[in-house]
Formats: structure tokens, C-alpha cells, sequence
């Protein structure tokens, strides 16, 4: 069996500069190259937590959620929109899970007799979890991939300088992340030369004052790294305008990077350039180079990256806008609606518009805050009414709650397209209660456990004194009851469609006949028919919600079908789509319905897995992968 090839991302001066775009375009070029690519996150970031699901969208971005329920760091999302592939929680590793798995062997006495250390314990469990991982397919084919691209949060050559102390200490961030370096540099040699490739991420600033490209932190950075026992083979150097060639010769000389292996990454109209970027510079050569992975017999390995080149250049050429208001309480941070920006990003593209999204903070829509901030009110206001299509996505708490019903009723009451997901949803049938079916008092438990007409409730299965992975999580499936609908067309006609999920609360099922016959239909529903998953408004233009996150789903060349409706509808495209959609299945439906019985297939549990798949083309992934056109 031929080796595995790992590529190591790592980064330097500073944070935020692209490691999650730059991994997940070093893994579309190497996928365009004719190989099978696998990812991994590591959260190296100083804190413990087993995975994201109970951490602030304000601090760390939007929670991804994987088909296995799992709760991830939102570059797992990029990965798997860039490289279409299907990703487990085991692909995320952090430093909780790191601790926690160690010290369970240790009370299950797998280190009977021995001291448990940092070294070599916690590195060899993050070199074992490495290699394990990497075995596991993530494109619905048989078989490991070939390369696995290994992303390491954080970053290298921090340091923290004071007026008592001008040599430098090390930060926070380098104390924490230190078990992963270290581990990170036994596991090159392990796996040998040849089958490692480091690729670091790093700044090119410009000082205004005298306008000229220092090299200065990237060299600060790469001894940092070769301090730690790693040598870059290639530096992805990120700058705002193109590295100038003197500029690249002084980084190979005090670096000692050859020229050919130091990629620019600077500023693009859209981040779908950057596979391109690489493309065009040879990247893909010098890994190939470092991995022994340049020729498939005697023909050396190009990328083919036509369907990504169209589209990069087609989003450029866009002119007609098409406004949707984003009412959130998390619009101060973009990253915590990621996933919903791109699915928006993607349906735009595919729908001919140039896509501006209007933050609306839910908050500024309520009464309180004409009385106490007039201005934001105002505005807030002003933005909803200026939209072409309103959306309101997922969220917990009741802060900002009537702000999200308020906008869900203008959109009913003026015939303007709505989506709204998971909570969206909910909002939306509370608001249905209140104005149309009379019922004032009508609420979510979540918000007013005492509410006498509980139209949104506790899931039975629920936790309520546990809050991490104790929601209903991962891919679910949905049977269409309504045919005709505008959902099951927009999913192509299909009987059902797996969605994956992400709450505690659902719809009241007690209440269901009540609204249907007020006019609310229940157009999806689970394999049980009492958990209701889509609702629409027929006498709508368009007004939708589903209790899923179809943002999570969506691809570059893939829209999420509930995403391209609004889009469409909220660019007068809707009829002419739904005709096209009536005979396109999309990749996420199903067969489920034979005979009017329902046919239950039954998904994988949500533990882990830690043993490469060998039946994924029977489980997840049955609607296979690829490069996305």
C-alpha cells in the first residue's frame, strides 16, 4: 500500500491570515491534480474545550456541523465547500479531546505502571489520532485518500514583548500549542522523508511610511519554527499587493526556501482565486516535488481547474444586486453566519447576481429601541424595508427574539421573500400564532416556559442540564407530505432529503392541526410525521422555513436548493427556476417513499470513529463527490 502524504499548514506574525483558505486551496489544486485529499484542523488555540458546540459565535465564529453530528471549528466548512468533501468529528482535533482521551486510557489502565507525561503521551496520541484519521475516506469512494492536508491553529513565533523585558517570552498561544509542535515535529520523522510537507503561512507588511514590503517577520517566524524542529518547504507569503522579485530572493536567502517554493497570496476580489493563485505560481510543483508525488507514470500531474476558473471569474463580472436583510443578534461578527453567507454566496453566483447582504441586528427592530436608540431603530428599519428577501438563521436565547418576529411578519404581510432556518423557523410559526391564529400569548418554552400556548417545545430527548452534544445533531432525513410544494421542487421533485441539524426545540406537534387549518403548512417532516421540518406559506411569493441548516450542505457549484429559491424569488426568477428544478434531482434528495410507506434508512450513530470506513458509499455519501463545477 503506497504511503500516506501529509502537507502541514501552519502560520506565523500574526493571526487571521488565511491558513483555513490557504489549506483548503492547497487541497483543491492537489484534488484537481487527480489525487484523493483528506483534512484535518488542529485547534491548537489555548483553550480546552472538546469541540465547539458550546462556544460564543463572538469569539470563535460560527459552530459547523458535520454529518456525524459532530461540532467543529468553522474551517472544517471551508474545507468541505472547497473540496466537496464529508467530513467526521475526529477531524477536528483539540486540545480537550487530546486530554480527554489520554486521561481515559489512563483510568482504563492502558499506562498501568507508568508515569502519563506530555512526552510522550499526549504527543503520541496526537500522532496515533493523526494517522487514524487520515485513513478515513471523506469522497464517497473506497479506499484512503492520498494526501491529508493538516491544518495547526494558532500561531508560531508569537512573542510578547515589555517595557521590564525587551528579549521576548512566549505567549500564551505558544504554551498551549507547544504539545502539537512538538508532536508535529516527531510525526515528520516518522512518517519520513517524502511523505511531509510543510507549507507556512506568513506576512509581508507594508509600512506606510516608507511604502516598501518588509521581510523582517517572516524571518522572525520561520526561526521561530525552526527553533521548534520544523523546516518549511514552502512559504505561503500574504501580502496586499504582489511580492516584488528582490523581495522573494532576500526571503529563499534567510529563510532557505528555494525561489521556486515561495508562493505569493496576495489580496483577491474573491477568495475563489486563490486555488489559481497557487495554480498559476507552480505551488502544486513544488509540493508534489516535496511529497514525490510529481509524475502518474512518466506524465507529470497538472491541475484542471477549468469549472473553478469560471467561476471565479464570473462572480468578478456580476452587476445586478440583489439585497437580502440578515436579521441576527450576532451581525457585529460576519463569521458567526459563515455558512449562510456563503450559501448565499453560492445561490447569487449561480442565479446571474451580485449578492449585498444587509445586517439587520434584531435588537434595533423592537419597540424598546425607538425609545431607547431612535437612530439605529430607525436604520434597522430603513434596511429591512430596502431588501429584496429577508432571512433569519439559527440562534439561541431570547435577546433580539421580537425583533425576528417583527421581520418575519413584515416579510408574511408584504409578500417578501423569507427564509428562515432552525430558529427562523420557530419565529416564524410564533408569529403566525400571534397575528394570524389570535393566539397573543403564543411563544417558545425556550422563552416563556409558563406560555399558555406553547406552539414551540422542549424535544423530549433533550438535555436540560447538559448543554455540549446533547441537541439533535447531524444529517436527518425529511419526507415531503405536500407534493407540488415549492421545497420538494426546489430539491427536484424528491420524496426526501437528508439536512443535517442543529437544536433543542421544535414545534409543537399538538398544535400542528391547528395550524395547517389556519393556513400554515407542514410540507416536511420527519420518518415519525410528528417533528416538523419545513413549513411554507402557500399563497406566498415565497416564504419558507426549515427546521434544518441547509447553509451546511451548500457547494461552490452546488447551491443549497432553499437558498437558490430565495435568491430567485428575491430576484423575480422564481417561477422559471422552480421549472428547471422539477426535473433536476439535487444531490441531497433521496428515494424514500415507496407504495405511500415510508422507507427508513437508517444513518450512523454519532460516536466516533477511529477505524478507517469501508462503507461510507453506503451510508452518508451515497449521492458520491467531486470537484465541484
Amino acid at each position: 500500500m503506497t504511503a500516506m502524504k501529509y502537507v502541514l499548514v501552519t502560520g506565523g506574525v500574526v493571526s487571521g491570515l488565511g491558513k483555513g483558505v490557504t489549506a483548503s486551496s492547497i487541497g483543491v489544486v492537489l484534488k484537481s491534480c487527480g489525487l484523493r485529499v483528506t483534512t484535518i484542523k488542529i485547534v491548537g488555540d489555548p483553550y480546552l474545550n472538546t469541540d465547539a458546540g458550546t462556544m460564543s459565535p463572538f469569539e470563535h465564529g460560527e459552530v459547523f456541523v458535520l454529518d456525524d453530528g459532530g461540532e467543529v471549528d468553522l474551517d472544517l466548512g471551508n474545507y468541505e465547500r472547497f473540496l466537496d468533501i464529508k467530513l467526521t468529528r475526529d477531524h477536528n482535533i483539540t486540545t480537550g479531546k487530546i486530554y480527554q482521551a489520554v486521561i481515559n486510557k489512563e483510568r482504563r489502565g492502558d499506562y498501568l505502571g507508568k508515569t502519563v507525561q506530555v512526552v510522550p503521551h499526549i504527543t503520541d496520541e496526537i500522532q496515533d489520532w493523526i494517522e487514524r484519521v487520515a485513513q478515513n475516506p471523506v469522497d464517497g469512494q473506497d479506499g484512503p485518500p492520498d494526501v491529508c492536508v493538516i491544518e495547526l491553529g494558532g500561531t508560531i513565533g508569537d512573542k510578547i514583548f515589555s517595557p521590564h523585558n525587551d528579549s521576548g517570552i512566549l505567549d500564551a498561544g505558544d504554551i498551549e500549542s507547544m504539545p502539537f509542535i512538538e508532536a508535529l515535529g516527531q510525526f515528520s520523522y516518522r512518517v519520513g522523508p517524502g511523505n511531509f510537507c510543510l507549507v507556512h503561512v506568513s506576512l509581508v507588511p507594508v509600512l506606510n511610511v516608507v511604502g516598501e514590503q518588509k521581510t523582517k517577520p517572516t524571518q522572525h517566524s520561520v526561526r521561530g519554527l525552526r527553533g521548534l524542529g520544523l523546516k518549511p518547504d514552502v512559504l505561503a507569503c500574504r501580502s496586499s499587493e504582489p511580492l516584488e522579485e528582490h523581495v522573494k530572493v532576500k526571503l529563499s536567502q534567510f529563510c532557505q526556501v528555494p525561489i521556486p517554493n515561495i508562493v505569493n497570496l496576495h489580496d483577491v476580489t474573491n477568495i475563489w482565486h486563490i486555488p489559481l493563485l497557487l495554480r498559476d505560481q507552480k505551488a502544486h510543483e513544488a509540493i508534489l516535488k516535496v511529497l514525490d508525488l510529481q509524475y502518474v507514470g512518466k506524465v507529470p500531474r497538472e491541475p484542471k481547474l477549468a469549472g473553478w476558473t469560471e467561476r471565479a471569474t464570473k462572480f468578478d463580472k456580476l452587476k445586478t444586486p440583489v439585497k437580502i436583510a440578515m436579521v441576527g443578534k450576532y451581525t457585529g461578527l460576519s463569521d458567526s453566519y459563515l455558512s449562510v453567507l456563503k450559501a448565499l454566496l453560492h445561490a447569487s453566483v449561480a442565479m446571474e447576481r451580485k449578492l449585498v447582504v444587509e445586517w439587520v441586528p434584531s435588537c434595533d427592530l423592537e419597540e424598546a429601541a425607538a425609545k431607547e436608540t431612535p437612530e439605529a431603530h430607525k436604520k434597522a428599519w430603513k434596511l429591512l424595508k430596502g431588501a429584496d428577501g429577508i432571512l433569519v438563521p439559527g440562534g439561541f436565547g431570547g435577546r433580539g427574539v421580537q425583533g425576528k418576529i417583527l421581520a418575519a411578519k413584515y416579510a408574511r404581510e408584504n409578500d417578501v421573500p423569507y427564509l428562515g432556518i432552525c430558529l427562523g423557523m420557530q419565529i416564524a410559526v410564533i408569529e403566525f400564532a400571534r397575528s394570524v391564529m389570535k393566539l397573543r400569548g403564543a411563544n417558545s418554552t425556550e422563552f416563556d416556559p409558563a406560555t399558555k400556548s406553547p406552539c414551540v417545545i422542549f424535544m423530549p430527548e433533550g438535555s436540560k442540564t447538559h448543554m455540549g452534544a446533547t441537541m439533535r445533531l447531524g444529517s436527518r432525513r425529511t419526507y415531503f407530505h405536500v407534493s407540488g410544494c415549492k421545497s420538494a421542487k426546489l430539491y427536484g421533485n424528491t420524496s426526501s432529503v437528508d439536512e443535517r441539524h442543529r437544536h433543542r426545540y421544535e414545534v409543537n406537534p399538538e398544535m400542528v392541526a391547528e395550524f395547517e387549518k389556519a393556513g400554515l403548512s407542514f410540507v416536511g417532516k420527519d420518518e415519525s410525521g410528528r417533528r416538523m421540518e419545513i413549513i411554507e406559506l402557500p399563497t406566498h411569493k415565497f416564504f419558507i422555513g426549515a427546521q434544518f441548516h441547509p447553509e451546511f450542505k451548500s457547494r461552490p457549484g452546488k447551491p443549497s436548493p432553499l437558498f437558490l429559491g430565495l435568491i430567485a424569488a428575491a430576484s423575480g426568477q422564481l417561477e422559471s427556476l422552480l421549472q428547471r428544478s422539477f426535473s433536476v434531482p439535487n444531490s441531497n434528495s433521496t428515494k424514500g417513499c415507496l407504495n405511500g410507506k415510508v422507507s427508513i434508512q437508517k444513518l450512523y450513530a454519532n460516536g466516533h470513529v477511529k477505524k478507517p470506513l469501508n462503507s461510507l458509499v453506503n451510508g452518508y455519501y451515497a449521492n458520491g463527490n467531486g470537484i465541484p463545477i
